[in-house]
């Protein structure tokens, strides 16, 4: 099978999902695809063998979609959200078709160990927000980029390989769920690492709202309550899961009719010209609505004074206007560094009256990282020996806390790439055990001599120049901005 075929298939069974669950073929293709990119984007030679399973699709489309795709690395896609909010019954076999598009992913090009830790715990986030049985990911194993480059099934295991990432993953019977209840998801927010002051916060924002309601309901007067919120802290530190957990409560509070929660950047509001915009953003805010819409680095709207701001002007002034017209199902949440949220918000008179409450998410300490990428790696079903969780306490004290440092990304990243090098370690054994399979040893958390070459040294010599420039500035970026707290 192409590798094109392999992608190809794997959409073919999501958009039948989606048909069953009344879900757009347009938008579940398009979400498909910027999943794909984003987990391959590492890989020498995948913008060509995604392309051809684009009709007329180019390396820059690649590139497009993987930034796109970026923030469901860690995270559930927009549609598996609207899905697990509207308790569809679809929404376990739809998680499970994404961890295929995940596995296809991994025969993009070259597959790199990036890709295969990539696309293990992003298949591993799907299923997991979905409720799906837990990924029992068999001997995934790299042959070197000079045999050809391709992932290879080890012979004799029982489960799936790394190529093939969902690893026959069987999501429990799909039925309707009832709703979840307001104390139901503030157990859920309790559960999270670290966060004690976002969580007192968030406590506080719901019995606030629940009396509000309460008295509107007895005919009392209450004043009237922005629910509308302001996230600042470092990247990582979990804004994007607190947003989804915020959007439950505020459906089960009976403040929201879906729940659902849409995460947006200045690039899926801003058009290339005046006029465009406001149409754009008019559009993003009509598919949040009854739901959360979450705009992280929200100051790129209003980050300077140049012609090419007035777009950015030009959206908020759009937001603003849209946020008063539904403001009786919409709520949206602002997220990004301290300093330049505190400059958006003051840019904007219509902001700051909506504004009122902002939450602070701090750092979170070694202790809590640790906690952070164990459940990172029980979540697709890896084990990090205690060994292991020593050398990445290690790896943490010898790391930088800058403002640039990704906290719960952080861990993350390291996970994705152990994965990798676990695969690579593996590489000779015929048949692995099932311990050997699963564990994450000291030197999976750390570059070894014999490591294959990752993509800033290309192996494919079809490989243009272009591309590899693009790729390499790619994979920078996604160092300083992947997804949040699984």
């Amino acid at each position: 099978m192409s590798t094109a075929g392999g992608l190809q298939e794997a959409l073919s069974g999501l958009l039948t999902v989606a048909t069953r669950a009344g879900v757009a073929e347009e938008q579940a293709r398009a979400e498909a695809l910027s999943l794909a990119a984003a987990l391959a984007e590492s890989a020498p030679g995948a913008p060509a063998d995604w392309a051809k399973a684009v009709p007329g699709g180019t390396t820059q489309d690649f590139f497009d979609a993987a930034v796109r795709g970026r923030r469901w690395r860690g995270a559930p896609t927009a549609v598996l959200t609207e899905l697990i909010a509207s308790s569809s019954p679809e929404k376990a076999a739809y998680a499970e078709a994404l961890a295929e598009v995940a596995s296809a992913a991994c025969t993009l090009g070259e597959p790199t160990m990036r890709v295969v830790g990539n696309a293990s715990v992003a298949a591993a986030a799907q299923l997991q927000a979905a409720g799906a049985r837990t990924l029992q990911v068999g001997a995934g194993v790299m042959t070197p980029p000079t045999d050809g480059a391709r992932l290879a099934e080890a012979p004799g295991t029982p489960a799936a390989t790394a190529q093939t990432v969902a690893a026959e993953a069987v999501a429990e019977e799909a039925s309707a769920e009832p709703t979840k209840t307001v104390e139901e998801l503030l157990a859920e927010l309790d559960e999270l690492t670290g966060l004690a002051r976002v969580k007192r916060e968030v406590h506080r924002q719901v019995a606030v709202l629940r009396v509000e309601k309460l008295r509107t309901e007895a005919g009392l007067k209450s004043p009237t309550i922005t629910r509308h919120l302001v996230f600042v802290g470092n990247p990582g530190t979990g804004k994007t899961t607190v947003a989804r957990l915020v959007s439950g409560i505020y459906k089960a509070l009976g403040l929201l009719s879906k729940g659902q929660l849409i995460e947006v950047d200045r690039s899926e509001l801003v058009a290339g010209y005046l006029g465009q915009t406001a149409t754009k953003t008019a559009e993003v805010v009509a598919s949040a609505v009854g739901g959360v819409l979450f705009i992280d680095e929200a100051y790129s709207l209003t980050a300077g004074d140049t012609g090419a701001d007035q777009y950015g002007r030009e959206a908020v002034d759009t937001l603003v206007k849209e946020m008063e017209d539904r403001r009786d199902d919409l709520v949206v949440i602002v997220a990004g560094y301290p300093e330049p949220m505190e400059a958006f918000i003051a840019a904007n008179p219509g902001l700051a009256s909506r504004f009122r409450t902002t939450i602070e998410f701090e750092n979170y300490t070694d202790d809590e990282l640790t906690d952070i990428l164990t459940g990172l790696s029980e979540a697709a079903d890896y084990e990090l020996v205690p060994e292991s969780l020593e050398k990445f306490r290690e790896i943490l004290v010898a790391t930088p806390r800058d403002s640039s440092f990704g906290n719960g990304r952080f861990a993350r990243n390291v996970l994705e790439a152990a994965i990798g090098r676990h695969a690579w370690r593996l590489r000779d054994v015929t048949a692995p055990t099932r311990d050997q399979l699963r564990q994450i040893l000291p030197e999976d958390l750390t570059e070894e001599p014999d490591q294959p070459p990752e993509p800033n040294q290309p192996t494919n010599p079809q490989q243009t120049a272009d591309e590899f420039e693009q790729a390499a500035s790619a994979e920078v970026a996604d160092q300083s901005e992947q997804g949040d707290q699984a």
